[in-house]
């Protein structure tokens, strides 16, 4: 079989996959052309491609996963990262050898006010690409520069942080504007013009992981891949925001840092809020993708083609 003919076969399949008329054991088939089996992915170990910085801790390779559809999703064209405005001289460099040709910022105002804008090699500049937060940013710089126990308590603790979490997820669904944000990024990343692609929030783990997730099982990448990806940024960020709360600790500022776990770590519970709203508001991935984010089966195939080997 050509290879045309291969990666028509492996869009044509995710897209089914996605709609629902073709079960994954189905994936076997298709892949056979391939001479791989989806068995063979499954048991297949997969490397998480952190790439190590000093001024960012959760910049990875999206690249290198299985599909369903006896594929792997190519290295080196999209990226997925935390906030680069603490980036080293040394970093920048690193960051240039990627060959970015856009980075999409999806924070806040507020987050760009306080952190700083991207530190990024000469001639590229970020896009904007504002992702609501719910107001959580501006509640944690509340909560924290009160100094004040009681007040964090009331604002964070007895499972407020964590129903915070919640609520921001559904909103990557259910919000108009979050969905045309995410819908645009992936619409530039099909596009076989666009160069590779960097995309980042603040910590690398939550607007970005959402993207992510939706982005790799657009690709046809197992659910629980895309899951154990998403789920990798507690592994890379947990050292990174130890240090956070143990500075906070000792300059006075929080007596009981530990209410931010919830809030610094990304949870099966958290994703799975969102993946129930796209279900109940659309009926299905496939429904979210087409009806939710406006992706036609022409972009879907494209994203297919330019992102799947």
């Amino acid at each position: 079989m050509s290879r045309a003919r291969i990666r028509l076969a492996r869009a044509a399949a995710a897209a089914a996959l996605a709609i629902g008329i073709l079960p994954a054991s189905a994936y076997a088939a298709t892949a056979s052309g391939a001479g791989v089996s989806a068995r063979h992915h499954q048991q297949q170990a997969e490397t998480i491609r952190q790439i190590p910085l000093q001024g960012a801790v959760n910049l990875r390779d999206l690249g290198g996963y299985r599909t369903w559809t006896g594929g792997q999703v190519r290295q080196g064209l999209v990226y997925r990262s935390d906030a680069l405005s603490k980036l080293t001289d040394a970093d920048v460099t690193t960051v240039a050898g990627l060959g970015l040709k856009k980075v999409v910022d999806f924070r806040i105002p507020m987050e760009l006010q306080y952190d700083g804008a991207d530190r990024l090699p000469a001639g590229l500049s970020p896009t904007a690409r504002p992702v609501s937060d719910l107001g959580l940013y501006g509640t944690l710089v509340g909560a924290i520069g009160s100094g004040d126990p009681v007040v964090q308590e009331q604002m964070l603790g007895g499972g407020r942080a964590e129903a915070y979490m919640r609520d921001i997820y559904r909103t990557f669904v259910s919000s108009p504007e979050n969905r045309a944000q995410f819908a645009a990024t992936l619409r530039e990343i099909a596009d076989g013009r666009q160069g590779p692609v960097l995309y980042h929030c603040t910590s690398g783990k939550d607007r970005t992981g959402w993207m992510s997730y939706v982005l790799l099982r657009a690709l046809a990448v197992p659910e629980d891949t895309a899951e154990r990806d998403y789920l990798a940024s507690n592994t890379f960020r947990a050292a990174y925001d130890a240090r956070v709360r143990a500075g906070l600790k000792q300059s006075g500022r929080m007596q009981n840092p530990d209410l931010l776990i919830p809030l610094q770590e990304v949870r099966q519970d958290y994703l799975d809020s969102a993946t129930a709203r796209m279900e109940a508001d659309y009926g299905s991935f496939f429904g979210y993708l087409t009806q939710g984010l406006g992706l036609d089966l022409r972009t879907l195939a494209k994203l297919q083609d330019r992102m799947v080997r």
